[in-house]
């Protein structure tokens, strides 16, 4: 029997282009005001408590976070996609097993990750070399913020278990209310009660706790087609081999930006609290751009694994040549925007006239070549979704972190633009070698599907 209009599932039956921008612009959103968890952080720290604290609250700290953080994200990817699968499959048990499975490796991940996280934060300060003057308080961010790691990943598992459904709406709004706690409570600490580093970090903890509580409720009573059960948390041994045998890979990949950025940073420090500053500063403004990336990377994902589901091969091929204009466009406007804005922009985290001379400097080398990345991430996400993710594990250890780390090695003390080109070369190094495997792997993948 044909389904109705009122059931019919619009991600593999409906105008591709309009169907991936509904879907993408809830996660933008929602990514803006994911991202400004941290930017309000910086940006009230910053004018509060001086370009001390606000080195503190990125420079090493945020590199420590951000690896740990992206390491498991990239694991939940797994998840992702196989809820994505069963779903255009109409595989309802297999849905029901991959949530629970999901939603408890979370939990425990989070936990286990945020005790590894907060025991090892000092030796992992002290690895990247951080500053004798941004120590403490960064160890005391990294420390608030792992302590509340749970909470974090309960919320990304949990709003990605409903993207893989094509619900990107309601993880937004859980983000708009709790970004407005996280704020108030931002100001209520640091600027009121002065409580500088600790306030910004605490203040981050509540609004995420707060975050994965609604998004709980929400699997547990509010979502057709499936219902969270805290009783049967358990994890499939067959799922979760197939989540990690998709997620891993993924979190690797993910790992290597983390650990070549993390290598960056510890030439950075060399460089002064200024310069420190000045990349933190920047790099709120980068993640304008990156959030609009995993926006795209998010949507095709879904895209690409429903209908892979599905069996509609036309479908995803035409849907990521759709994807990849789409987002080409939206990186050269956002490049020129953040490269003429960079002063506006900069001076909104400091009023230093050398950290905003060298974030402006910072911006010329990155910003320009945001499109320059676009093949690698969509190609990705798109290979992913169809289970195919060891070639890309491997460009990315390629092409992102040995040359990055190469680099380092013999332009570190040439100065922070010179040890910054290593971005656009290593973009353009990737998406060549991701491009390449994509045009050998694609047409054997749907001719698998007809």
């Amino acid at each position: 029997m044909e389904k109705t209009s009122e059931n019919r599932n619009e991600i593999v039956n409906g105008v591709i282009w309009k169907q991936i921008l509904i879907f993408f612009f809830p996660i933008l959103i929602g990514a803006v005001f994911q991202t400004l968890y941290n930017t309000v952080d910086a940006v009230v720290v910053g004018r509060f408590s001086g370009k001390t604290a606000l080195a503190s609250v990125g420079g090493s700290s945020g590199q420590i976070v951000n690896f740990i953080f992206s390491f498991f994200m990239g694991l939940s990817t797994g998840a992702t996609v196989i809820i994505a699968q069963a779903y255009g499959a109409e595989d309802h048990k297999k849905v029901d097993e991959a949530l629970h499975t999901a939603y408890t490796f979370a939990v425990t991940g989070g936990i286990v990750l945020g005790i590894f996280g907060a025991i090892f934060a000092s030796p992992m300060l002290r690895l990247l070399q951080t500053p004798s003057d941004l120590f403490s308080q960064s160890q005391t961010y990294v420390r608030l913020l792992m302590g509340g790691l749970v909470f974090t990943l309960i919320y990304n598992v949990g709003s990605a278990i409903l993207r893989a459904i094509g619900d990107s709406r309601r993880p937004l709004y859980i983000l708009i209310a709790c970004c407005g706690l996280n704020i108030v409570l931002d100001l209520l600490f640091v600027a009121v009660l002065k409580k500088g580093v600790f306030g910004a970090g605490f203040a981050t903890v509540i609004s995420q706790a707060f975050s994965a509580a609604l998004i709980t409720w929400l699997l547990m009573k509010k979502t057709p087609g499936m219902t969270l059960s805290l009783k049967k948390l358990h994890m499939n041994r067959a799922i979760l081999a197939k989540i990690l045998r998709i997620g891993l890979p993924t979190a690797i990949s993910g790992s290597m930006f983390s650990i070549s950025n993390m290598i960056l940073q510890t030439a950075i420090n060399h460089m002064g609290s200024d310069t420190v500053a000045a990349w933190t500063a920047y790099g709120r403004i980068d993640a304008l751009w990156w959030m609009i990336d995993q926006a795209f990377c998010v949507s095709i994902t879904t895209f690409v694994g429903q209908n892979f589901g599905a069996g509609k091969p036309d479908r995803i091929k035409k849907g990521i040549a759709e994807v990849i204009a789409m987002e080409t466009v939206l990186a050269v406007i956002t490049g020129l925007i953040v490269v003429n804005a960079a002063p506006v922009l900069l001076s909104l985290f400091t009023t230093s006239k050398s950290v905003i001379a060298i974030g402006r400097l910072i911006s010329h080398d990155i910003a320009p070549f945001y499109w320059t990345f676009i093949c690698s991430e969509i190609l990705s996400s798109a290979l992913r979704a169809e289970n195919y993710v060891m070639v890309t594990t491997v460009t990315n250890l390629l092409g992102i972190c040995l040359f990055r780390i190469i680099w380092v090695h013999f332009v570190a003390s040439s100065g922070i633009v010179s040890l910054l080109y290593c971005y656009p070369i290593s973009y353009v190094i990737t998406s060549t070698l991701v491009l390449l495997y994509f045009l050998y792997r694609q047409p054997k993948i749907s001719e698998k599907m007809r």
